[in-house]
């Protein structure tokens, strides 16, 4: 198998780079231009963005120490999977697409002809993708659909053969499955610790703090009445 990506993939992988990164030819250059741009750092920076909004969501809802626990295992999965990635590209040495065949591909965007199995971008986002599936599956669907778009794109540049994209997934995804009962053993007790510190908005927002909490902070009546025992406690 190692040999097989060493060569190129095969026809059938030349071929659909072939196919895929045609259409560039029909499109007008600057919408080539826009789609290699997000291939590159929009969608990415999308997947992040959405990251964002669902740790900013789960601080809000309940259970919210075990929800931001899973987001934070997301993010460091996604790191953690790019670095298992280095040696996958050492032992395998795939030259890139646009390597291989030479004058073969509309290359649209310059970038440097290190090794192309698997792509860190497909990596990277699938990560991020499953990993929020496993807090809320909604969201989690939305980052697939990003990390499908982002596999398109690094094809469709010519930066990647489709079974790159396809490793970059296992790799991602087996990354975040295969370690979070580990992670999640220490990230849950940590995100709950952190609620009894001066970070607690990070784990939960103020508006979901305890009635307690809440209470303590209102002003206190004036006058001699003693206030209510639930706001003097």
């Amino acid at each position: 198998m190692v040999a097989l990506l060493a060569d190129g993939g095969g026809s059938l992988d030349w071929s659909l780079v072939s196919a895929v990164n045609g259409l560039a030819k029909s499109l007008p250059s600057a919408l080539d231009s826009a789609l290699a741009f997000m291939g590159e750092y929009g969608v990415p920076l999308a997947s992040v963005l959405l990251l964002l909004f669902a740790w900013a969501w789960a601080r809000r809802g309940k259970g919210a120490p075990v929800a931001v626990a899973g987001l934070l295992w997301a993010g460091l999965a996604s790191g953690l999977a790019l670095l298992l990635n280095v040696p996958v590209r050492a032992m395998v040495q795939r030259p890139r697409p646009f390597v291989s065949h030479p004058g073969g591909l509309d290359l649209l965007m310059s970038h440097q002809a290190n090794g192309s199995f698997a792509s860190d971008h497909a990596t990277f986002t699938m990560a991020v993708a499953v990993g929020l599936m496993l807090v809320d599956r909604r969201l989690g669907r939305i980052g697939i659909g990003l990390a499908f778009v982002e596999g398109f794109l690094r094809v469709f540049m010519g930066v990647h053969y489709p079974s790159d994209v396809l490793g970059g997934y296992a790799l991602g995804t087996a990354t975040v499955l295969l370690l979070a009962p580990v992670a999640m053993a220490v990230l849950t007790p940590f995100t709950h610790a952190l609620t009894r510190t001066a970070l607690r908005p990070l784990v939960i927002a103020a508006a979901g703090a305890p009635l307690g909490h809440a209470a303590a902070a209102q002003p206190q009546p004036s006058g001699t009445e003693e206030p209510p025992h639930h706001l003097a406690a």
